[in-house]
């Protein structure tokens, strides 16, 4: 299983493609401009990245993994890519909009995160993100914690990767920092997983892995299978496992003065 600097990238375009698919419409809210100094905050393997420099915006893809940083420059040898950590990251040059899909609920400071935002965007800039909201992937989460705790022993919440805030709790943090919120929507969003009936094995493979710690390879997809059986009746729908995703999009502005 992999922690959050274990990406392995290919596997990530070849069965997670949903993840920037579904960020595209994302890039509606940001509205890029020709010209405009964009930061693509979380950017995995670059492709909303690309999106973005199709309006000849200037864009930087910035990712904690260096492997999808790696993968990124594969794709797109055109683009600049960095590792950065989205919780202390600082720049030279303003940015004029700060864009996140799918990467702010793998930070589990967001005041440090909110705050760096808030320093590397210029007056008048905007931050536009969508993430994890309050209760998603929760039927999957407990079922995981249920299976761990009652065949291991350990407590499993303590181990929870993520950070899914409500509306009003993360809109209070940009609020706190100085942003005027703009824009706050919160929705479900139930995804279809690849694999039929071993989706969930999968997708745990991919974004479970800090609750694996310490386990073998077998005992872990003993784990998964087990917490497999336990969602499939409320997850299945037609011929695919459809996870419950819930999604917080944000669109906030740092004041001119």
């Amino acid at each position: 299983m992999k922690s959050l600097n274990q990406w392995q990238a290919e596997e990530y375009d070849n069965k997670l493609a949903f993840v920037s698919g579904y960020g595209k419409n994302l890039i509606s809210w940001l509205q890029p401009q020709k010209g405009e100094y964009i930061l693509d905050l979380g950017c995995g393997t670059g492709d909303l990245t690309y999106e973005i420099s199709l309006t000849e915006a200037e864009v930087i893809g910035m990712d904690a993994s260096p492997d999808m940083i790696r993968r990124a420059r594969e794709k797109f040898p055109e683009l600049k890519f960095v590792e950065g950590d989205g919780h202390q990251f600082e720049t030279n040059r303003p940015y004029d909009a700060v864009f996140s899909n799918a990467a702010l609920h793998w930070m589990r400071s967001p005041r440090l995160v909110v705050d760096s935002i808030w320093k590397s965007l210029k007056p008048g800039g905007r931050f536009v993100a969508e993430f994890g909201s309050k209760g998603n992937v929760q039927i999957i989460v407990n079922a995981l914690e249920e299976v761990l705790e009652r065949n291991t022993g350990i407590r499993a919440s303590e181990r929870n990767p993520w950070y899914f805030p409500s509306i009003g709790e993360y809109s209070n943090i940009l609020e706190q920092s100085g942003f005027v919120v703009r824009q706050a929507y919160h929705y479900d969003r139930p995804t279809r997983l690849e694999d039929g009936e071993q989706g969930i094995v999968g997708w745990l493979a991919h974004f479970g892995g800090d609750y694996f710690a310490g386990f073998s390879p077998d005992e872990i997809q003993q784990l998964c299978q087990e917490t497999s059986r336990i969602v499939m009746p409320h997850l299945w729908k037609d011929d695919a496992i459809y996870a419950d995703y819930k999604r917080l999009r944000i669109e906030a502005v740092k004041p001119e003065n």
